[in-house]
């Protein structure tokens, strides 16, 4: 099972040799392909051959690039994920705007669950309650946007007042890195799973290559908002970044398992295309802490 998350830091030339990526600096190291599910390139300053990428994209390994600010741009996203992509591919076209909404319902509801949870433990408690109102206030595919109200709220009571996801601050820029970490983790099991990432069940922009991950990820959001309130954010720079980077390697249970984050969104996943493609919402499984 692969577990690893590969950070590259600094200078290198990465190669593929014998099954292994090789790291060429200083010193050389060699990593397992078979061990290794993400790799983050956070510098500019690295090669990496063409043979390595085929075989980091034969074993399904998410690779993402960061631009000289050292935030992450773009990934590796394959072209065919699951041998049977064709048919998941029309499978996905064909799924009916009613079983869409009501997964994007059950998404939505535990969304705002996990958020009232957070402010639980962080003893926002008069917030909370308001976000358990929201909860069962909430009508199919959300369609009074309790979401919405949800996230000023639970926002504003995790980092004040004032606070405000457009603003420009160390507390965004540390929870926009850690959404696009979770975020890739995402398009990796989709593509995986063999369906695309541009149609998603809610979100629906036409620049948004990933809109299906940002719908399955909602619920997965409130550990990168724990990990950054937990932060003391008078600067965002590589020790923040490695914190966030480390959430796919927390635990959390799953399926009455314990799981690292990255193999709980592989369950979530595909019991959320399970749920899809029986039209029935009972089979998804979200974690809990």
């Amino acid at each position: 099972m692969s577990w690893r998350t590969i950070v590259v830091s600094k200078s290198a030339k990465l190669d593929y040799q014998m099954g292994y990526m090789v790291v060429r600096q200083e010193e050389t190291t060699k990593i397992f392909l078979n061990e290794i599910s993400t790799v983050i390139l956070e510098t500019t300053a690295v090669s990496i051959t063409g043979t390595l990428m085929c075989e980091l994209i034969k074993n399904k390994i998410k690779v993402v690039f960061c631009d000289e600010k050292r935030n992450p741009s773009s990934e590796l996203v394959p072209y065919y994920g699951s041998h049977d992509t064709s048919a998941k591919i029309r499978n996905q076209i064909a799924w009916s705007d009613e079983i869409k909404a009501t997964v994007w319902t059950e998404i939505v509801t535990e969304k705002i669950r996990k958020q009232k949870d957070l402010l639980e433990r962080v003893c926002k408690y008069e917030e909370a309650m308001l976000l358990q109102s929201y909860i069962e206030e909430i009508q199919y595919g959300d369609s009074t946007n309790r979401e919405g109200h949800a996230a000023k709220v639970y926002f504003n009571a995790l980092f004040g007042k004032d606070f405000t996801r457009t603003s420009d601050c160390n507390i965004n820029a540390a929870l926009n890195y850690g959404y696009s970490i979770v975020l890739s983790s995402f398009t990796r099991e989709i593509a995986a799973n063999g369906y695309i990432t541009q149609i998603g069940l809610f979100h629906d922009n036409m620049f948004n290559q990933f809109n299906l991950a940002s719908d399955l990820m909602e619920p997965f959001r409130p550990i990168v908002d724990e990990t950054v309130y937990d932060m003391e954010l008078s600067t965002f720079e590589k020790k923040e970044k490695m914190e966030l980077v480390n959430i796919l390697n927390q635990s959390v249970c799953i399926n009455d398992r314990s799981e690292y984050v990255n193999n709980a969104i592989k369950i979530y996943c595909r019991s959320i295309f399970d749920a899809l493609g029986d039209k029935d919402i009972s089979m998804i499984k979200f974690y809990s802490l």
